[in-house]
């Protein structure tokens, strides 16, 4: 992915990576470091919580999220943001992302780069790089590790409740 980004982008010049928190950050970090060992320069990273942009937060019930700290150590206000995240599935997440750095400014254009592509859009959002597409059912759950010795992605299915009982 971080030879495509480059060559789309015709280099690092006003790219800035933007990982969305948590599983993004920690791929816009690899990229650039990716991106740093091919080109000799390192684009700047920052990463976004996007908790309080979400459209369905209310509707979530339970403890009040814990927000954590957003980082945009350069202005978005003329770059190529790449934002980041790990798996894209209804669209939300981006979504938000995007109105947050919106509020921050003006990129000159926003691309999406993610890990995982697993289907299922809620809104006409779509990648301009993926790692891998990976279609799944709405009962299945796709977990992103990148702990350095344990790395991988991990396709789970929820067992009905009543299922525990005939096995």
């Amino acid at each position: 992915m971080a030879h495509e980004i480059l060559e789309r982008n015709q280099g690092t010049k006003d790219l800035y990576l933007v990982g969305i928190l948590e599983g993004g950050n920690l791929l816009a970090q690899r990229l650039g470091e990716l991106i740093s060992s091919f080109e000799g320069v390192s684009p700047p990273i920052g990463a976004v919580d996007v908790t309080l942009y979400r459209d369905d937060l209310s509707g979530r019930g339970g403890p009040i999220p814990f927000l954590k700290q957003s980082h945009l150590p350069v202005p978005v206000d003329g770059r190529k943001i790449l934002l980041v995240d790990d798996v894209l599935f209804t669209g939300r997440t981006v979504r938000a992302a995007m109105d947050f750095l919106i509020d921050f400014g003006r990129p000159s254009r926003i691309m999406l780069a993610v890990l995982v592509d697993r289907g299922h859009r809620e809104l006409p959002i779509r990648a301009d790089f993926v790692g891998k597409n990976l279609p799944t059912a709405m009962d299945e759950k796709i977990e992103v590790v990148m702990t350095p010795g344990r790395e991988g992605v991990y396709l789970t299915r929820s067992i009905p409740s009543g299922d525990l009982h005939d096995q």
